[in-house]
């Protein structure tokens, strides 16, 4: 007896969706023109912003307490605020400088949290931290926000073997030459 091999006879594999698009090419086409003009209306009519205003919320805190080493800066005035800082709601990054006669500590928050609530915070902190700070100090620490906007995007510093009042005529030259490009604001 003689037994053959039987070779099973596959079905071709069909994915529907690209047999779809193959048996209409005319609605395919139709459809991505459609889309293609939706998406140019829609990206012609979006806001556009030359420089958009960007809001983190960070908190500096400036303590100036003349004649002391940086070393003394950070162990009698850093190292308190950081200590309160820390405790706030809605912390993202501390940081924080120590140098010859000041302190800086930058407190960086979530930015889901106001402005406002986080300078409030850090107030209440170093508020908080008065107490361990020295006793002499001539001013209490400065809390402010920072504000990003208000930084410049380029200085340009001009130098020369020229008298100061022509330096200065050729920056005000130059800064009428600047402003009247038009994409520059």
């Amino acid at each position: 007896m003689i037994i053959m091999n039987e070779e099973k006879i596959k079905k071709p594999r069909e994915f529907k969706l690209t047999s779809l698009a193959l048996k209409n090419r005319n609605t395919v086409y139709l459809l991505t023109i459609i889309i293609v003009i939706f998406g140019l209306i829609s990206y012609r009519g979006l806001p556009k912003e030359l420089f958009p205003e960007v809001v983190l919320p960070t908190i500096l805190v400036q303590t100036v307490y003349p004649g002391n080493p940086p070393i003394d800066i950070e162990n009698l005035i850093t190292r308190p605020i950081e200590k309160e800082a820390e405790n706030v709601k809605g912390l993202k990054k501390l940081t924080s400088t120590s140098l010859q006669d000041a302190s800086m500590v930058m407190v960086e928050f979530n930015t889901d949290i106001p402005l406002s609530e986080a300078l409030q915070e850090v107030k209440d902190a170093v508020d908080r931290a008065k107490s361990e700070l020295p006793t002499d100090l001539m001013t209490d620490p400065f809390v402010t926000d920072v504000d990003f906007s208000e930084f410049p995007i380029i200085n340009i510093n001009l130098s020369g073997d020229f008298s100061l009042e022509e330096l200065k005529r050729y920056a005000e030259y130059l800064d009428d030459m600047i402003e009247s490009v038009p994409e520059v604001s």
